[in-house]
């Protein structure tokens, strides 16, 4: 067991007060038997009223309401989680799907066809090209082997790129730019699976890397494997998601899960600042 302490500060400054209409935060990681929360508090400036509910994905959601106007808007979210999903490749892979192509079962395509839905569009020619580059119609691999391949050619060949700037890019702007952010290297890892027939979801959450000073949340995606259900793969890292990886929200697409959303009522133009910081702790000890 592993635990992390995860501080997460967004801070908006508007040009005037301004009327803050109902925001939604995307703050606390899902819990299971993975992870567990040990402690959690969310500081807001002005003061808001909080409800707490989980969405269609069960994502747990607050809607934050505001009673006053204000000039800035503060949410810092503090966190200290459990994290036990220390082997990543500790999984099994039903029978019949270890090898690709495979077919999901009636019950499970029913499930999950909101997740393969643009697998059944054929996609742009430079992602059809892509695709074909990774793995031949004809070519039979086992099934694990064909998505790290995916993961990893996208680490290996296009160029990460951090981006400030809201928005996702496309899988054919990700492949023509030849570079992309954390959540644009997930959503072509999704398009080129879906492509391939495979089940795939979004999603977003936080990364510890004991490299980086301070960060921003992270992204990436979700395949889903008979016998070893949603399984993580990071593009960007070119690895599967492991013991570094906590998950905050998983969605269909990516803009159906910023960690922030909302709007204001006032003078327009505002600025955004965002700063998150994921450290490693001791683990308690036992009397």
């Amino acid at each position: 067991m592993q635990r992390f302490r995860i501080l997460h500060r967004t801070l908006y400054t508007y040009g005037a007060a301004v009327r803050l209409e109902p925001h939604a935060l995307r703050l606390r990681p899902r819990e299971g038997h993975e992870l567990r929360i040990e402690s959690s508090s969310l500081r807001i400036s002005p003061p808001a009223t909080l409800r707490w509910h989980r969405d269609v994905e069960d994502n747990s959601v607050a809607m934050a309401s505001f009673s006053s106007p204000a000039a800035e808007l503060l949410i810092e979210s503090e966190l200290v989680v459990q994290q036990y999903h220390q082997e990543p490749l500790d999984f099994l892979v039903d029978e019949e799907a270890v090898l690709f192509p495979f077919r999901y079962s009636a019950e499970d395509r029913l499930l999950l066809a909101p997740y393969r839905q643009e697998g059944a569009v054929r996609g742009g020619t430079l992602l059809m090209d892509w695709v074909a580059g990774v793995h031949r119609g004809a070519e039979r691999m086992e099934t694990y082997a064909l998505l790290e391949r995916i993961s990893a050619r996208i680490h290996n060949t296009l160029r990460y790129q951090r981006r400030e700037e809201p928005g996702v890019q496309t899988a054919e702007h990700t492949l023509a730019a030849g570079s992309g952010s954390c959540r644009d290297f997930a959503t072509l890892f999704m398009a080129a699976t879906r492509q391939l027939g495979f089940a795939a979801r979004f999603v977003s959450g936080y990364l510890h890397d004991s490299a980086a000073v301070d960060g921003s949340t992270h992204a990436w995606a979700e395949v889903y494997l008979p016998g070893a259900g949603w399984t993580g793969f990071d593009p960007t890292i070119g690895a599967l998601a492991g013991p570094d990886h906590m998950v905050v929200a998983v969605a269909r697409h990516p803009e159906a899960v910023p960690p922030v959303e909302g709007s204001f009522v006032g003078p327009s133009g505002s600025t955004l600042s965002v700063g998150v910081w994921v450290t490693e702790l001791e683990e308690p000890l036992i009397r």
